[in-house]
């Protein structure tokens, strides 16, 4: 059965190949996202035997963000040398294991818990590169990657409903619904790797576009670091703003909305987030209509420059009363995955391509993601330290107006540092290298 499967998908139209892709990638990494989150619907008040001056919920999202943090450091190396053989494996092997560290968080008192969120969280921050590696370095690479963005912002949501209904409806103790909900969605987790287990690698047509893709040694990763260095480090401190600020907005939802007056609506996390995953999948994917690499990078740069600004007008617009506190989350959400995601998904892709270089993406995203999360924990820890006495509204409000400026005024210092360096036009649909970039390895 697998041969007939691989074989129809390699003669399939490109329609029906991204529709399959797409959504085995969509509900693999949804489902990663149901033994990440579901723990952040629970408020962890008075928990029996936490006596510390770090807050309980605040440290176990510190303890999971610094597990999926030292993951992304792990996985510059792993991801960017991983064979493709290997990924489904070890998608089902990482995943198992993070549910085990869920098991052990309900079983294991506070404190001590605590570090079972670390070690669920340090397997899960190698899932994303191991899906995109199914993803990249096709015609189609936006389209199937904009459908793997939209699954992360719709799983956030909807997992912390059903962990919500999985409480107050079932009954499920606090501790234990985090691994309940886990269950839930291993039998999607298992059919959705067996399909990419399947997908062909990308065709010569593919190749011819977006440059072959494959693992990448040491000297080959910091060579192409070295050549990008002003644009990466702009855009990457720009991500890494991206990054703390939605992981706060994603992990303290509950407390947010609390605040504006709808705590306890278990369906109000799913109906925020529907129409942000709608917004940003298309604005992303429509980025395969530009074919020439260099010009698509510009257009991504754009486009992430334009969410930044979204989430400050947003708040703005919040803050004058012109909008509902929905509309504010809606947009502000909009805002903040048109920016994260053309970096997280297309932006590394569409560099490799224009580059030239026989390479992956995977690693780029990991650069990036590892200091964007390490990021995370230092805002959190700000924010309980330093920032206590600020309500979480105040908060998530004044994070809003600086992540916008400052992520607006980055992402066009790496527009124009991109732009100058691929001043010479390349033809239509080429993958031609940057200037003073070799066109494979040496």
């Amino acid at each position: 059965m697998a041969d007939r499967v691989r074989q129809a998908l390699e003669r399939a139209h490109p329609a029906v190949f991204a529709a399959v892709a797409g959504t085995a990638g969509f509900c693999a990494y949804f489902a990663m996202y149901a033994f990440r989150k579901p723990f952040t619907a629970a408020t962890f008040d008075d928990v029996p035997g936490w006596h510390m001056a770090l807050n309980y919920k605040i440290a176990l999202i510190v303890a999971q963000v610094a597990g999926y943090a030292l993951s992304k450091f792990v996985g510059i190396k792993v991801i960017g040398e991983i064979q493709p053989r290997h990924r489904a494996a070890a998608i089902l092997a990482l995943i198992g294991i993070s549910w085990l560290a869920l098991v052990a968080f309900a079983l294991i008192p506070a404190p001590w818990n605590v570090a079972a969120l670390f070690v669920n969280g340090v397997p899960l921050g190698l899932i994303w590169g191991l899906v995109y590696g199914f993803m990249e370095g096709r015609r189609i690479s936006e389209v199937l990657a904009s459908m793997l963005c939209a699954s992360f912002i719709l799983s956030s949501g909807v997992v912390k409903s059903i962990g919500t209904w999985l409480m107050t409806d079932m009954h499920v103790d606090r501790f234990w619904m985090p691994a309940a909900t886990g269950v839930i969605f291993m039998p999607m987790l298992l059919v959705a790797v067996w399909v990419l287990s399947q997908l062909p690698p990308p065709n010569a047509r593919d190749q011819a576009e977006r440059v072959t893709r494959a693992p990448m040694t040491a000297s080959e990763r910091s060579s192409f670091l070295r050549a990008y260095a002003p644009g990466l480090f702009a855009i990457v401190l720009a991500y890494v703003l991206l990054t703390a600020f939605r992981d706060f907005r994603d992990n303290f939802a509950a407390e947010i909305w609390t605040a504006l007056g709808h705590g306890g609506e278990a369906g109000i996390f799913s109906a925020s987030e529907l129409p942000v995953a709608v917004i940003a999948l298309v604005a992303m994917a429509l980025v395969i209509m530009v074919r020439d690499n260099r010009r698509a990078l510009m257009v991504i740069h754009a486009m992430v420059a334009g969410g930044f600004a979204l989430l400050g007008l947003a708040t703005l617009a919040f803050q004058m009363h012109w909008i509902s506190p929905l509309a504010w989350m809606i947009l502000a959400g909009s805002g903040l995955y048109i920016a994260y995601n053309p970096i997280n998904a297309v932006l590394f892709d569409r560099l490799v391509a224009a580059s030239g270089r026989i390479a992956n993406a995977g690693f780029l995203i990991y650069v990036a993601d590892s200091f964007g999360y390490l990021g995370s924990v230092v805002l959190l820890l700000w924010r309980n330290f330093g920032q206590s006495s600020v309500n979480w509204l105040q908060f998530f409000t004044a994070g809003a107006y600086i992540t916008s400026v400052i992520g607006t005024l980055l992402t066009m210092l790496a527009a124009l540092y991109f732009y100058r360096r691929s001043a010479v036009p390349a033809s239509k649909g080429a993958a031609s290298p940057l200037p003073g970039v070799a066109a494979a390895r040496a």
